[in-house]
């Protein structure tokens, strides 16, 4: 049996900075891919969003990153958070990573509703990161 892969590595949290301009960047894509109705690309850009927002969270405030080869993992970081609602949106948070195997891998293409939907908490998630740690 192998050992199990680090699932967090620690960075400085001055990088947090470097994961929310990540984030912004997706965030601005994801809506100008939307509004052009290219909803693949949306989905995609959403996914990212949501993660690099999650990444600056966790250097932020836990000094931390996920590393692993499971995206799902950073939820858990997320709602270690020491605020009310870091549960909840870890929750928001597992949901449009959930998506991420219907948006990079199946054959079928993602919907209009499905692309908005994704673009929506996407937003909601970046928005919210944005609220508690986004350095000026």
């Amino acid at each position: 049996m192998t050992p199990r892969t680090a699932r967090f590595r620690e960075e400085d949290r001055s990088a947090a900075i470097d994961y929310f301009n990540k984030a912004e960047d997706n965030h601005k894509a994801m809506l100008s891919a939307f509004t052009a109705r290219h909803f693949n690309a949306a989905g995609t850009l959403a996914l990212q969003c949501a993660i690099s927002s999650a990444d600056a969270l966790g250097v932020y405030f836990r000094g931390v990153r996920s590393v692993s080869k499971d995206d799902l993992d950073i939820c858990e970081l997320i709602a270690t958070i020491p605020l009310p609602e870091a549960k909840d949106r870890s929750g928001l948070l597992r949901r449009i990573i959930g998506k991420k195997n219907l948006i990079q891998y199946e054959r079928r293409n993602i919907s209009a509703k499905e692309s908005e939907e994704l673009a929506k908490a996407a937003s909601r998630f970046y928005q919210w990161a944005c609220s508690l740690a986004r350095p000026v």
